[in-house]
């Protein structure tokens, strides 16, 4: 099995910074695919930005320029640097990574999600 741990939410001013990291571990042989996923109140579910294992970004025209994605294959770790925060980018904010496990399928794994607020 594949957990998923998100860390780095928290509350912070509009025009702040945050370091979101998500940690993948258990019985994986490779990781294709590394995404931010985020739910505001209200909303629904979408994609901020993803990264494959080759290094290609993509990321939600709403947060281009302003987030960053990055990866670390040795640690089976994504990041996202989030600067110039605002309020709308205020949401729960979910890993997602595919994985493929010893003696498994290849699948997708959630983590349990971190919160961030952006409020003065």
């Amino acid at each position: 099995q594949v957990q998923v741990v998100e860390s780095g939410g928290g509350l912070v001013q509009p025009g702040g910074s945050l370091r979101l990291s998500c940690a993948a571990s258990g019985s994986i042989l490779s990781i294709r695919y590394m995404g931010w996923y985020r739910q505001g109140p209200g909303k629904q579910r979408e994609l901020v930005a993803s990264i494959i294992s080759g290094g290609s970004t993509n990321y939600v025209d709403s947060v281009k320029g302003r987030f960053t994605i990055s990866r670390d294959n040795a640690k089976n770790t994504v990041y996202l640097q989030m600067n110039s925060l605002k309020p709308e980018d205020t949401a729960v904010y979910y890993c997602n990574v595919e994985a493929r496990i010893w003696n498994g399928p290849t699948a997708t794994y959630w983590g349990q999600g971190t919160q961030v607020t952006v409020s003065s």
